[in-house]
């Protein structure tokens, strides 16, 4: 068999938009030609229910040209070459392979690389949504903080509710306790008044016993000169003898009414006394009374007034942290609810990386698919070629 030196080349393309081709250059000889020339083989194939090509198949078809119109075939295959043509094609399948395997190993650590990270992240099979059971732990600690500051603020106004109703009953109590000091000072005025009255009606007793004073020292002053008068010496000798009933004495009769008018004067003055002693003494009672409680009612005053001031200091306080702890739950509420909005975020880009992911998983496989269909193709065609090679050399 004579060998010439030739140009062989391969192609092939599909119609599904993923296209291979293999070409080659060596020598080829059919049946002991002389002549020299070069063999191009181009395979066309579309995607009907498969794959066509050499070995059958839907829908393809096999067509060799030479550029010295030496063999043109459709739908079947006549080829002959020798071993250079031969290794070269068996050097760019190995290639090709060598390119499959790197791309099965790159595609089986990518699988490895989303399994991971499915595992790490805990995607669920159905839809890809996140497990967010290791926030659980978080979400019931922030819960349950923010219900125990529900409670603590709860409990805070309830005690300033009792605060203020304390309040309220002793604004009360001291309004009565108020009440009851002016009443008492209204009835100490009208004891002041009564003892005026006292006083005013003891001075008129005075007065009036002064002057009955005056008129007995009067009255005796009368009789003594009367009397003076009686024992005086008479002008003249007159000497008159009459049978008279003899009148009463003068002198008795005035000592009568001296006593009858002194023991008048001291029994009005003991009675003016004694009504005055009792008076004072149930004046005295009364405004001792009045002064002690007055001073208890002071004293109650004050401490009310002091429990009222304890009460209000209280309530101011009680009114401030009320305040500071609304103010520290309005601000944890605040942060919780930005750092849930980072998650959330967080959830999203993870979520939508998840999906780029997942996509570009897909076209992958898609494209590993393709190259594994064309790799099964290239197979059939050089064991198509080695059976066409060893019927040629037999």
């Amino acid at each position: 068999m004579d060998s010439q030196k030739g140009h062989l080349g391969v192609s092939s393309s599909h119609s599904g938009g993923t296209s291979a081709k293999l070409s080659g250059c060596g020598a080829y000889g059919l049946g002991g030609g002389s002549s020299a020339g070069s063999l191009c083989s181009r395979t066309t194939w579309s995607t009907g229910s498969g794959w066509g090509g050499i070995g059958g198949g839907t829908g393809g078809s096999f067509r060799i040209y030479s550029s010295s119109g030496s063999i043109c075939i459709d739908g079947g295959l006549l080829f002959s070459g020798e071993k250079e043509t031969m290794q070269n094609l068996n050097d760019r399948l190995a290639s090709y392979l060598a390119k499959v395997h790197a791309l099965e190993k790159a595609n089986s650590e990518l699988e490895l690389k989303i399994k991971n990270w499915y595992e790490k992240n805990a995607f669920q099979a159905d839809g890809g949504f996140r497990d967010y059971s290791k926030y659980y732990a978080s979400i019931d600690e922030l819960r349950n903080k923010i219900v125990s500051a529900s409670v603590n603020n709860s409990n805070i106004i309830l005690q300033i509710d009792n605060a203020r109703l304390a309040a309220d009953d002793f604004r009360m109590k001291y309004e009565n306790e108020v009440f009851f000091r002016q009443s008492i000072e209204a009835d100490i005025n009208g004891l002041h008044k009564v003892f005026d009255e006292v006083i005013l009606s003891k001075s008129n007793l005075e007065l009036q016993i002064e002057s009955l004073i005056e008129e007995l020292a009067f009255l005796k002053k009368n009789h003594d000169e009367e009397i003076r008068g009686l024992r005086g010496p008479t002008s003249g000798n007159v000497s008159v003898e009459m049978n008279a009933v003899p009148g009463p004495d003068l002198t008795i009769l005035l000592n009568k009414m001296r006593e009858e008018y002194e023991a008048l004067a001291e029994q009005n003055r003991q009675d003016a006394e004694t009504w005055f002693v009792k008076k004072s003494n149930e004046l005295n009672t009364t405004i001792s009374m009045s002064a002690k409680e007055t001073s208890t009612n002071k004293k109650e005053i004050a401490e009310l007034r002091r429990t009222l001031q304890g009460l209000e200091i209280d309530l101011k306080t009680q009114l401030a942290l009320r305040q500071s702890l609304e103010t520290t739950l309005a601000e944890t509420e605040d942060g919780y609810c930005s750092q849930l909005l980072q998650m959330q975020g967080l959830i999203n880009n993870t979520e939508a990386q998840v999906k780029q992911v997942r996509d570009d998983m897909e076209s992958q496989n898609a494209d590993y698919r393709q190259l594994l269909d064309i790799k099964i193709h290239l197979e059939n065609e050089i064991e198509t070629y080695r059976h066409l090679i060893d019927s040629e050399k037999r």
